[in-house]
């Protein structure tokens, strides 16, 4: 089947394409980059010609609370109008685990808009909820830095390797749509100050990691089980132990 990949050269978009054409699977990127501008519109109608499945992997080139609201809302409305026009029978969304409860922050409230959305669009959809990626650790360390000190919360975290999280979105991409929430987690739970300390270590990091149960995500105060998926969730294969020792 033809499957456009909104997002398709960054880093979850570019290894699901591969994904999808080593399965027979015609995967087109769609970017900027490619002439595909699903916050301008251009490009859309002829990228969409004789598309089944659109996959929307994109994210807003900035996190400010205003530009990132802006870019999930227009960038979703433009995208699933063409969708409609063109007959487009399935569209996949990625996004995260804990975004209904993660409501303090800017950008989680663009993603719950972005999701509101799609489930009104009338278009069948699936939207995979991923936990956080281990290449994000590092984003979560700098947001939590001041000065010498990276202060988080001793929260629960479940988070999955970006491979997993493309292999996820492909089997849902080629599959019926679930018209709900696919969700999506690595196989070992951490606490997130001890996480990112390991993480910090492995790397020679010079940064002290400090406890506070009051330190917020990205703005938002976490309760012990904000950022875990239900009991239900898929689990990936890939360790962040593993992981790390590649780095190396």
């Amino acid at each position: 089947m033809k499957v456009v990949v909104i997002g398709g050269t960054g880093l979850i978009g570019s290894k699901l394409v591969a994904k999808l054409d080593e399965h027979g699977h015609q995967a087109v990127p769609a970017a900027p980059s490619t002439g595909v501008n699903t916050l301008t519109g251009e490009g859309l109608a002829e990228v969409l010609k004789g598309t089944q499945v659109v996959v929307d992997v994109s994210n807003s080139p900035s996190f400010a609370d205003d530009a990132v609201m802006e870019f999930f809302r227009t960038s979703t409305a433009n995208l699933l109008k063409a969708e409609a026009e063109a007959g487009v029978t399935h569209h996949v969304a990625l996004s995260v685990v804990g975004t209904e409860r993660l409501q303090g922050s800017g950008y989680f409230r663009a993603k719950q808009v972005q999701e509101g959305l799609i489930k009104a669009s009338g278009i069948p959809y699936s939207i995979v909820h991923a936990t956080q990626f281990f290449e994000f650790m590092k984003g979560i360390a700098a947001e939590a830095t001041d000065g010498d000190t990276v202060r988080l919360a001793p929260v629960k975290i479940q988070p999955i390797y970006s491979d997993d999280v493309a292999a996820a979105v492909g089997r849902t991409a080629v599959g019926a749509p679930v018209n709900g929430v696919v969700e999506v987690a690595g196989p070992d739970t951490f606490r997130l100050d001890e996480l990112i300390r390991q993480g910090l270590a492995a790397k020679d990091d010079p940064r002290t990691v400090v406890t506070d149960p009051h330190a917020t995500y990205f703005g938002t105060e976490l309760e012990e089980t904000t950022l875990l998926p239900s009991p239900g969730a898929q689990t990936a294969g890939t360790r962040f132990s593993d992981w790390l020792t590649e780095q190396a």
